[in-house]
């Protein structure tokens, strides 16, 4: 695939907008480009992106309930249920209900969940530096309050 840069101000405001100029556009071209090497690299493992971003949030605090996942990934309960039925079924999660509430189903890691740890990380940082690349730390930081601002604004 050919790169493109894109000059804002060399373009008119019409084209600004529109398809394949558009930030939206070029925002979820990367979006999908990271998703579809990241996918193929998780793959041998059963896992998908998905998959990835609930681990991350076990690695960081085993034990939480569904809700609190759900909440931190900003995902509907439906599409997180499938997503930890088949983590489950391949044996990286196990839920138990709350001691204290019937009701809160906490989601704990195996020891093949916590394996993963060991494993994956380095793969979303080699995307993710291959994508990067060329572009300074400083910029890199830039971007990335730039995408959460971006983020905060169309959230609110």
């Amino acid at each position: 695939m050919v790169s493109k840069s894109y000059n804002y101000p060399t373009l008119q405001p019409w084209q600004q907008i529109r398809a394949p100029h558009s930030l939206g556009y070029r925002i979820k071209l990367l979006s999908q480009l990271l998703h579809r090497q990241f996918s193929e690299r998780l793959e041998p493992y059963g896992l998908t992106p998905f998959h990835w971003v609930v681990l991350c949030c076990l690695w960081e605090e085993d034990g939480l309930p569904t809700s609190t996942i759900g909440e931190r990934l900003q995902q509907v309960g439906g599409t997180l249920t499938g997503v930890l039925d088949r983590m489950e079924e391949r044996g990286f999660i196990r839920r138990e209900r709350d001691c204290h509430d019937r009701r809160i189903c906490r989601i704990w890691l195996t020891e093949a969940g916590k394996h993963l740890e060991d494993i994956l990380p380095s793969i979303a940082a080699e995307i993710r530096d291959r994508a990067m690349q060329g572009i300074s730390t400083a910029e890199c930081e830039q971007f990335s309050h730039i995408l959460d601002r971006a983020i905060a604004n169309l959230s609110s």
